[in-house]
C-alpha cells in the first residue's frame, strides 16, 4: 500500500491510524511496544518517529510506502 505524505513528515503512530491499522492511538502505541512494528526492515520502539518519504513501514504483513 502506498501512503502519500502531504507534509514532512508523520509520526509513527497516526500514520497507522491514518492507514486504519490501529483503530487508536493506545493501540497504535500498544503494536510499536509489542516490536511488531518495522521502519525500513529494523523494529521500531519510538511511537513517535518520524516517517517521511521513502521510509517503508511492515506490521502484521502489511507493508506501507511512503511516497
Amino acid at each position: 500500500m502506498d501512503y502519500k505524505l502531504e507534509t514532512e513528515y508523520i509520526q509513527l503512530d497516526k500514520l497507522l491510524k491514518d492507514c486504519k491499522i490501529a483503530s487508536s492511538g493506545g493501540e497504535a502505541h500498544q503494536m510499536v511496544l509489542d516490536g511488531i512494528v518495522k521502519l525500513n526492515g529494523k523494529i521500531e520502539s519510538r511511537k513517535r518517529a518520524k516517517i517521511r518519504v521513502g521510509d517503508t513501514i511492515e506490521v502484521m504483513g502489511i507493508k506501507i510506502n511512503i511516497v
